[in-house]
Formats: structure tokens, sequence, C-alpha cells
């Protein structure tokens, strides 16, 4: 699945209005390996692969905020956390 288009200006722009349903720095902080393969499994990303071609990096990039080596980049955080949001509301 790709990030949706409505979703990934919000993002590159500021994150717009996107986080009126979760606490704002619960958005802001990091994310922990866990948490990452949590919602790739939740969003349908089955592959890093898949994953690094939705937000434009490389699988390489995910391999190692996977193996905790780096940490997930705060923006990415929060996209991927809005995205679940997103879904829940969906479901």
């Amino acid at each position: 699945p790709s990030v949706p288009q409505s979703l990934r200006q919000r993002f590159q722009m500021g994150y717009g209005n996107a986080m009126t349903d979760v606490h704002a720095s619960q958005l802001k902080a990091s994310m922990p390996p866990e948490e990452l393969r949590r919602h790739m499994q939740i969003l349908g990303y089955r592959t890093q692969n898949d994953l690094a071609a939705a937000i434009g990096v490389s699988r390489s990039t995910v391999s190692l905020w996977l193996e905790g080596k780096v940490g997930v980049p705060r923006p990415v955080a929060m996209l991927l956390r809005m995205l679940v949001q997103a879904q829940r509301r969906v479901f």
C-alpha cells in the first residue's frame, strides 16, 4: 500500500491538521523498532521494500531502523502514527 497523496502532502507541508486525534507529544516522539514493526504490519507493509517505496527511502534505511542501529526520524514516526490513526477511523 502506498501513502495517500493527501497525507503525503500534509506530511511534507508541516503535518496540517492531521494530528487532532493523537496527543501531539506522542506524535513527536521517535519510534522504537518494535513499534515500527507493529505499524508496518497494521498498515500492510509486508517487507522493508514495501515501506521504503511508500515513504521514499531506501530499503537499507528501513533495515537500520528495524535493527535499532539508527533512530526512526520523527517526521517518519509521525507519518506512520497518523496513518495508523486514520486507518483505525476508517475500519
